[in-house]
């Protein structure tokens, strides 16, 4: 389980300091689906670069499976399997040595990388790439890549950040299709979109961001109720033009 609580988080600019995050806090369970749901540039990747320690709130507090995630740095990132916004792979290497290379980096051993490569590249349907090198690879080969890659130390919580963003109908199929499974499995999935059908479709408990806050939190259906919308839709144009914002 991942509870964030009160996150604040602020960035200098030369006009001055802007505030990404000013507030964000919810409960992701395990065995579910959270989605975070926002408009571009509503503070969901700061939210999430603060969750997996990339950066430090200037204010609240990140907390995986029970353990404050600033005083126990270490333990919960190696609880984490994050999929980034920057998601780049090493171009020279083939795509088992891109997961190979991060399984060592968690200190695993060489059976258990081959054998959770393996789980991987059935799971993620890579058979016909995994020992290509990356380089050249499409932008869903460089993702199902790098998803292996960050779960290969078989985290029991998952972080990602668009997964599908700018890939076909069949790799985004195949990929939603791998969340419920992980989800399935018992995981503690946190998953950031901007797309509405994949939210509604996969998310368990949707949190809506605008401007750097949670304007709204729910299931789909208590997402319906709170703003009286029979759409999932029209129910995210509202909650983030609230002006006091939605609480569940």
């Amino acid at each position: 389980m991942i509870e964030l609580t009160d996150l604040h988080k602020q960035f200098k600019t030369k006009t001055g300091l802007v505030s990404a995050v000013a507030g964000v806090g919810f409960t992701a369970r395990d065995g579910a689906i959270t989605g975070l749901l926002g408009p571009n540039g509503a503070g969901k990747t700061t939210t999430l670069r603060m969750l997996y320690t990339l950066m430090r709130p200037d204010k609240g507090s990140v907390r995986v499976d029970g353990r404050d995630a600033y005083k126990e740095a270490e333990a919960v990132r190696r609880s984490l399997g994050v999929l980034p916004d920057a998601r780049g792979v090493y171009k020279r290497l083939t795509a088992r040595e891109n997961i190979t290379y991060f399984g060592r980096l968690h200190g695993m051993d060489e059976a258990a990388i081959r054998k959770n490569t393996d789980r991987l590249v059935d799971a993620l349907q890579m058979g016909d790439f995994i020992d290509r090198r990356t380089e050249g690879f499409s932008q869903g080969q460089r993702t199902k890549t790098a998803i292996a890659r960050a779960l290969v130390h078989d985290p029991k919580n998952v972080i990602l950040d668009e997964p599908t963003n700018g890939l076909d109908v069949m790799t985004t199929r195949g990929l939603r299709e791998f969340l419920l499974k992980l989800k399935a499995e018992g995981r503690c999935v946190i998953l950031s979109s901007h797309i509405m059908q994949e939210v509604g479709a996969l998310c368990d408990h949707i949190v809506v961001i605008a401007k750097g806050r949670v304007t709204a939190q729910g299931s789909p259906d208590e997402l319906r109720a709170q703003t009286g919308e029979t759409n999932l839709e029209d129910a995210f144009v509202k909650a983030i033009g609230s002006e006091e914002g939605l609480q569940a």
